[in-house]
């Protein structure tokens, strides 16, 4: 079998000035005075048709800077888009059709954005010929016979509208000033600004000014804003960051009724239970994040998100994961019940200007994961600093312990760290940074060492967010506290981390508290809940913990949701409303259905 060779060289990586260019003195292609490897402005350029793919350059660069993979033949054909020589490159491209809305699911880095810029006309898909571009004329012949002949037919004739919620809304106020209410009114195209307004809760943000609005608030807006436009497709990159459960499901179903309509919507999306809920076909992505990323044919939702959890696409032939990842109903634990408690606090009130939280009386025992769920603006920042000892209660006494030690990783991470990834986690993790153990259990898994040489300033949300991760974890402590530790991660990064923090407080005999707004990776972590309930903003109630099952159920009567388990996975599945599971479960008061 012929095949075709992709090397990548990431630029941000590269220190050629401090390696002695490792990777073109031992290419045995060089030595040989073929130049497989040139350099221009000090970073290498890697022949794709000189080289071997013999893979020394890769095991050579000391900063995982190079990649260099062989991929069959007859993919070649497919190839959709590649920026410039030695980049990303992408194979294929879904097909979305009007009425329906379609689902990207994959890793970080494999393409979903880029597709999402090709079909939004932000850039041309130009077949991997970065050189000469094709003109809308060739770009046609190429794909004529398919559907996306027709799409990017009327797309060049100007006959196809298109509008693109971005993956990053926090760079929002860089682009946009004013109140929110004056802005969106501007692009209120379809006059259905006062029913998405109310849909997505913006009336407590009208008047405000762009700038001063959270994460939460500025996604909302976002949404709004590509809602109110009147065009043909309407592509959206990540709806549910920054978003509480609550407000993800009413999310889905602003976008889902523009399917009334008969508009075409895409949708990249790494909660499960979001894009289960919210689409109906789905497109798997699969590659090698960064390297290459090949799009699969369309399949139904179910099949679809079930197909990436096993790793393995039937209709192709192909696996793209070791190992599958499965879920387990999770009955309460002996050992827990057991084990003994580590950490008990009492009653505890603390008021702010226009905001009380009052806590109930409650404990976490040894080897415990305690999850907290609840709307934003409830106060489970708050109580995660009242564990810390950030924060003193009003009343009640402080929960912290002198004998106890605390990690804390904070919901908005701060990249002020002046150095390497690897100074930041030695200087956290002491002798222990060298140890077997904190490399095969924190390390590897949380993926440290492409990053190990990089300036933290340098990193990107997610690549923050898991060396903030394992800057937490590799303290030594007894009470572990994360908030919102899924943030910017994929899906397959949040089911790691999961399983990460489970087995260290497993092994080290010690407690976590997580706050997490995915309820598929709160499920995958959890051993007993604490749900807030209350007015957000207003005043919130941090309840004892309870069973997985009970909490679930609590919190979810409250979001008027219920969930069902799919029979092959075991992932819980968010019903649609007024289904009539939906309604059987709501009736039987079973909001989380574990059966």
């Amino acid at each position: 079998m012929t095949e075709i060779r992709i090397a990548v060289v990431d630029k941000t990586r590269c220190r050629s000035k401090r390696c002695s260019r490792e990777c073109y003195r031992f290419c045995p292609q060089v030595r040989s005075n073929v130049q497989a490897i040139e350099f221009e402005d000090e970073k290498p350029v890697i022949s794709e048709i000189l080289c071997t793919g013999c893979g020394i350059c890769v095991k050579k660069c000391p900063f995982k800077a190079i990649s260099i993979v062989n991929l069959p033949d007859e993919l070649q054909e497919n190839c959709s888009h590649r920026f410039g020589p030695n980049t990303f490159k992408l194979f294929r491209l879904p097909v979305p059709s009007p009425g329906d809305v379609l689902g990207l699911i994959g890793r970080n880095g494999i393409g979903k954005s880029t597709v999402l810029r090709i079909l939004s006309g932000e850039i041309k898909p130009n077949f991997g010929n970065y050189d000469s571009p094709p003109d809308w004329t060739e770009i046609i012949r190429r794909l004529r016979g398919s559907t996306l002949q027709t799409y990017f037919q009327k797309m060049s004739r100007g006959e196809l509208k298109t509008v693109h919620k971005p993956q990053y809304v926090d760079k929002i106020p860089e682009v946009a000033e004013g109140k929110v209410g004056e802005l969106l009114q501007k692009v209120d195209e379809r006059g259905r600004l006062k029913e998405v307004a109310r849909m997505l809760e913006l009336d407590t943000v009208w008047n405000r000014p762009v700038n001063v609005l959270s994460g939460g608030e500025l996604q909302r807006v976002a949404l709004a804003a590509a809602i109110c436009r009147d065009v043909d497709v309407y592509l959206f990159d990540e709806p549910s960051s920054y978003l509480d459960v609550k407000q993800r499901i009413k999310a889905a179903r602003t976008i889902r009724s523009l399917k009334q309509e008969g508009k075409t919507i895409v949708v990249a999306e790494h909660d499960l239970a979001v894009l289960d809920y919210l689409s109906d076909y789905v497109c798997v992505f699969y590659g090698d994040p960064g390297v290459y990323g090949v799009v699969s044919h369309v399949h139904g939702v179910r099949t679809g998100i079930n197909i990436y959890l096993e790793g393995f696409i039937p209709d192709e032939n192909l696996r793209f994961r070791k190992e599958p990842i499965r879920f387990h109903v999770k009955p309460p634990s002996p050992a827990l019940s057991a084990a003994a408690p580590l950490l008990k606090w009492g009653e505890m009130k603390k008021t702010y200007e226009g905001f009380k939280l009052e806590v109930q009386a409650g404990e976490v025992k040894q080897g415990e994961v305690i999850g907290i769920l609840g709307p934003n603006g409830i106060g489970k920042t708050t109580f995660v600093r009242l564990l810390a000892g950030i924060e003193k209660p009003d009343s009640g006494k402080p929960p912290l312990e002198e004998s106890l030690t605390v990690s804390y990783k904070p919901q908005y991470i701060s990249s002020d760290f002046e150095g390497r990834v690897e100074d930041l986690l030695r200087s956290v993790a002491g002798k222990d940074f060298s140890s077997s153990w904190h490399r095969s259990e924190i390390l590897i898994p949380l993926n440290m060492s492409p990053l190990m040489d990089r300036k933290v300033k340098e990193l990107s949300g997610g690549e923050l967010q898991r060396v903030a991760i394992a800057a937490c974890l590799s303290r030594k402590a007894d009470i572990y506290l994360l908030d919102e530790p899924s943030a910017y991660l994929d899906i397959e990064e949040r089911l790691t981390v999961a399983r990460t923090i489970k087995r260290i407080v497993e092994t080290r005999s010690v407690a976590a508290f997580v706050v997490e707004h995915d309820v598929v990776a709160q499920d995958f972590i959890a051993d007993r809940l604490m749900v807030f309930t209350g007015n957000p903003g207003t005043k919130g109630t941090a309840e004892a913990p309870v069973s997985l099952r009970d909490g679930m159920n609590r919190f979810l009567k409250d979001m008027s949701i219920t969930f069902r388990r799919d029979p092959a996975t075991k992932r819980p599945r968010v019903n649609k409303e007024d289904s009539q599971l939906d309604k059987l479960q709501k009736k039987t008061g079973q909001y989380y259905y574990v059966k």
